[in-house]
């Protein structure tokens, strides 16, 4: 068989229409020809003039009978149609053998006027096959769909070879050698269709007509991509029409690209290039170009979407969609490199990287921006009995839903520059012990450092309240918040269990310094337990200061809040071993002693059970307790 490079030089447009039988037009088809077709030498006494003569007259009644301007039936009637079989293989067989006649007389006969006749019926010939080719691809547009394309023809070696081997023998096999183990009539009429368009494509390329090929070819399998592109609603993307949609329609948009992509990479572009690569094996450019041609606007047009919503307004919560995209996008690249592997489709590869880089870039912005927000956040007002500040919700909630998309964070950020931490402490960056060994310490350290960006702005949010007691309780309440979110999600494993410890005893110190601002006073009024037994002035002066701190203590925290009912539940009971422990026994002791003092309800009004009930009635955030009993006050 010729020579891939033989076989691209038959592109070059021949100039051989219309030929007389005039020896200067001879002497025209003889160096038109000379430059589309291939160079035999055939030894001088091998030669025949009269034989030659004898094939082109065998070969015109064979391919006038197809020509149009034939009075039969035949110009509307398929010349590869199931019944025309043996005779399609004859046509193309007499095309063959024409090529070579005309090869034998432009090497020793050039100014033969059967070298016209030849060429005119070289011309019809291919008319004849154009038409063929057309009507193929047209009839079978459905037939040849990229499943049935990709799962017949990706296993088959790299230069697409059919069942018609070889350009020297064209073997056309039954239908059911062609269908193999295939059993529906389907699957048997597509075997022969992607045989017929081979046959065609090479006939048509070696005798110098590759040009008439290709571009029947691409505009009937474009309109095929085109239409399956329109089927998976990917519509002709303009970034003036994405700056100017809402975020709604846009996001629903990135939803069905997501959806889209896969389908249109691994279906549709895939199995275009298989069936390319098999139809034009004869030549690696042409299926290159070819293959280009059907699919540059297609695949350009789907690749750059994601670069054009890249550009659009950087809100924080866009930021999951973009990593959607990049993730889909990221994902396919080795799809993307495979299929449009050769230099002329880099324009493609070149768009999918661009795409990708302004994603990456996208989301590293808003990142940044969402730390500003952090950092800008100046509301000056106190959250309602210490409890949990909104800021707190709201970016605790945003980081732990980063935390899902983790691995395509680990991509966007490994490679782009650490924040700058010069006034945070360099320790709390040490890389977090993590069972995933496949996430990257960039998502970990970045995730950390955000937190830590809230955690200073909430204790510079507790500043703002003037009891101590109550700034340490709104640093427990967001503090616990804080933990018990990155416990409960992805987080932990990002940051660590030496984090959540870390934290978690912070959480345990602020809990301690509420208790000692807050309740401090009420125990200093009870006496330490020491052998010496107290008078009963000394007790009752003990019980008096104890009803008058405990009251101003329990009334100024009935209304603050403490949210999470394990948390409120672990402070009630440290309050109460501290403080009702203490009153049990000094109450047990006294309380006997004191028996026939003056006004002894007025001295005595509390006692231990009723110090825990009003004790369990705290961080409800209401003014009154949940019973609906107040603090007793002097009577």
């Amino acid at each position: 068989m010729p020579q891939s490079s033989n076989i691209d030089d038959t592109l070059m447009r021949r100039g051989m229409s219309n030929l007389s039988l005039s020896s200067s037009k001879t002497m025209s088809t003889h160096s038109s020809f000379q430059r589309s077709s291939f160079h035999i030498t055939i030894p001088a006494e091998s030669f025949s003039l009269s034989m030659v003569e004898e094939s082109i007259r065998n070969a015109e009644s064979i391919i006038s009978k197809w020509g149009f301007d034939s009075p039969s039936i035949n110009k509307v009637t398929s010349l590869f149609h199931c019944h025309n079989r043996e005779e399609a293989k004859v046509f193309l067989q007499t095309v063959k053998g024409l090529r070579q006649s005309m090869h034998l007389l432009l090497s020793e006969h050039s100014a033969s006027h059967k070298l016209v006749t030849a060429q005119n019926l070289m011309q019809v010939a291919m008319k004849r096959l154009e038409k063929e080719l057309y009507q193929i691809l047209s009839a079978y547009r459905d037939q040849l769909d990229p499943e049935s394309v990709s799962g017949r023809l990706s296993g088959g070696s790299s230069n697409g070879s059919s069942s018609f081997e070889g350009e020297d023998e064209i073997v056309f096999e039954e239908e059911s050698k062609i269908s193999g183990n295939r059993n529906t009539k389907s699957e048997k009429f597509k075997g022969v269709a992607l045989s017929d368009l081979k046959a065609i494509v090479d006939c048509m390329i070696s005798c110098g007509y590759g040009e008439e090929c290709v571009k029947i070819y691409k505009v009937v399998r474009k309109s095929v991509l085109d239409e399956g592109l329109y089927l998976l609603e990917i519509e002709q993307f303009r970034s003036s029409k994405i700056q100017k949609k809402n975020w709604e329609d846009l996001e629903c948009m990135i939803n069905n690209w997501v959806h889209a992509v896969n389908i249109a990479l691994k279906t549709l572009f895939n199995a275009e290039k298989i069936l390319s690569d098999h139809v034009f094996s004869a030549s690696q450019r042409i299926r290159e170009c070819c293959f280009f041609e059907i699919t540059k606007e297609g695949a350009m047009n789907l690749l750059k979407f994601p670069e054009l919503v890249a550009k659009s307004k950087k809100l924080p919560e866009r930021i999951f969609p973009l990593m959607e995209l990049y993730e889909a996008l990221f994902d396919h690249m080795p799809d993307i490199e495979l299929i449009f592997s050769s230099e002329s489709t880099l324009s493609v590869k070149l768009q999918a990287h661009s795409s990708l880089v302004r994603l990456g870039e996208s989301v590293r912005s808003i990142l940044s921006e969402f730390e500003s927000t952090i950092h800008k956040d100046s509301s000056k007002t106190p959250v309602r009995g210490g409890g949990i500040h909104p800021l707190t919700r709201t970016v605790m909630s945003y980081i732990s839903s980063l935390a899902d998309y983790s691995t395509v964070l680990s991509n966007i950020l490994t490679d782009s520059p650490s924040q700058c931490r010069t006034q945070l402490p360099e320790s709390y960056f040490d890389s977090p012990t993590s069972e995933d060994n496949d996430l990257t310490p960039a998502v970990s350290l970045h995730l950390a450092w955000l937190i830590l960006v809230l955690l200073c702005k909430v204790d510079k949010k507790s500043e703002i309240y003037k009891d101590v007691s109550l700034s340490y309780l709104f640093l427990v309440n967001n503090l616990h918040f804080i933990v018990n979110k990155v416990c409960s999600t992805r987080l932990k494993v990002l940051l660590g269990q030496d984090w959540v410890i870390k934290h978690a005893n912070k959480v345990k110190q602020y809990a301690l310094n509420y208790e000692t601002h807050a309740w401090n006073k009420v125990i200093s009024t009870l006496p330490v337990r020491t052998s010496e037994e107290l008078s009963v002035e000394v007790a009752k002066s003990c019980f008096q200061r104890f009803n008058a701190a405990f009251e101003e203590a329990y009334r100024k925290q009935t209304s603050w809040i403490v949210g999470d009912r394990k948390l409120r539940d672990d402070l009630k009971v440290s309050i109460e071993k501290k403080i009702v422990t203490a009153y049990r026994e000094f109450y047990d002791i006294y309380l006997v002693k004191m028996s026939g003092a003056r006004n002894l309800e007025g001295l005595v009004r509390i006692c231990p059970d009723d110090l825990e009930n009003y004790l369990s009635d705290l961080f409800h955030g209401d003014s009154f307790s949940s019973t609906g009993s107040t603090c007793p006050s002097p009577r």
